[in-house]
């Protein structure tokens, strides 16, 4: 297809957005917004195919989180169903020196990142902290408080550039993940004049699917997202969410710009969140079965199939092959949150401290001697 400013699929919102593969699979070589930024991907076929086998394997692993939630092996669960092309696609595009830090439903990232999914699975079990070093795989801890990890994405960016790491192709960027909910929050405001004023080497990835828990866009602002980013004095686009090779091009192009010393950019991968905010909402209560079904014409994992299909990329022996590894993966998965041990509550005092002090192992003591009291005694 030829060049554009953006590529007409169904229901594009008004302005446009860059889209590198519509929702039948059809390929675009390049798409030149009006800036005269021309996006587009260089793919072999085998890095078709592993992208095609990440979407795959996070959407298992999800589903399998969901069914372990249901079933009472997890307190909670926030599911990325739907998000798949948004996580996969910049999580690819970052580079091994680049930071993320992520929101509490990030767990396409974290694959992306290297890190073992069973890791958050503490988290949301309620037997650990959920924890893995964020210093070895360049990706920090899940944050819960709505927003607040944007204010530690610009500082840690801040650093970055004190630290003389920008101004080349081999220098690093960050990428702060959050949602369309997260924009009303006055951290991620702040967060954007500091990176403004400062040109930190950040990407504001905003995944905007739709509803902020049961807020619908509309109710959040006036104009698209990614326009909100000129009143700060840097770029905004908005990308395909759904379309995992423009999310790509467009957030590689983003973090290059940051680490070659040009500054933030705010990307709004526009998607939808297919399931609830998380496994304790009900979203039929305030969205239409109609609207998830026109969302799902434009499922992320079926037009990259297709495109594999129509070009010949991939066969059936490999959508087959694809879909038992990731079964595997899920049950495996499953069986080691069942194997998760109960903490013992001593271990609360653990990680107030990273050395310990004083006061904490005082009272560590004196806990430990409470529950001593009891034992024996039946209770």
């Amino acid at each position: 297809m030829a060049k554009g400013e953006s590529v007409a699929g169904t229901d594009v919102p008004a302005g446009g957005f860059v889209q590198l593969l519509t929702p039948d699979g059809e390929r675009v070589d390049s798409v030149t917004t009006a800036d005269g930024t021309t996006y587009s991907v260089d793919f072999t076929d085998e890095e078709y195919r592993d992208l095609y086998r990440d979407l795959v394997t996070v959407r298992r692993l999800d589903t399998e989180a969901v069914a372990l939630q249901r079933q009472g092996e997890l307190g909670i669960w926030a599911s990325l169903l739907g998000q798949e092309a948004a996580q996969v696609g910049s999580g690819r595009a970052l580079r091994p020196q680049d930071m993320a830090f992520p929101t509490y439903r990030e767990h396409g990232v974290l694959y992306c990142r290297g890190i073992d999914p069973i890791m958050p699975f503490g988290l949301f079990r309620g037997v650990d902290q959920g924890g893995w070093d964020p210093n070895e795989f360049k990706f920090n801890q899940y944050t819960i408080v709505i927003g607040s990890q944007t204010l530690h994405a610009t500082g840690y960016a801040m650093g970055v550039t004190m630290d003389g790491k920008t101004g080349t192709p081999e220098g690093e960027a960050v990428i702060a993940y959050f949602g369309d909910g997260a924009t009303s929050q006055g951290e991620v405001n702040e967060s954007f004049v500091w990176s403004g004023v400062f040109n930190a080497p950040i990407v504001f990835f905003c995944q905007n699917n739709q509803y902020a828990i049961s807020e619908p866009l509309e109710r959040q602002t006036r104009v698209p997202l990614y326009q909100r980013a000129g009143g700060y004095g840097f770029p905004g686009i908005r990308v395909d969410g759904n379309d995992v090779l423009a999310t790509y091009a467009v957030t590689r192009s983003a973090l290059d710009n940051a680490r070659n010393g040009q500054g933030p950019t705010l990307i709004e991968a526009y998607t939808y969140r297919m399931g609830a905010h998380t496994s304790s909402d009900d979203p039929t209560r305030y969205r239409i079965a109609s609207e998830v079904e026109s969302w799902k014409a434009k499922d992320p994992i079926s037009r990259l199939k297709a495109f594999l299909t129509k070009q010949k990329i991939a066969k059936k022996d490999f959508f087959t092959e694809v879909d038992a590894d990731a079964q595997k993966q899920a049950l495996d998965l499953r069986e080691r949150v069942l194997a998760m041990p109960d903490p013992q509550p001593v271990t609360l005092f653990d990680h107030v401290y990273p050395n310990g002090s004083p006061e904490i192992d005082a009272q560590r003591a004196a806990f430990t001697e409470y529950q001593a009291s009891f034992e024996g005694s039946g209770h």
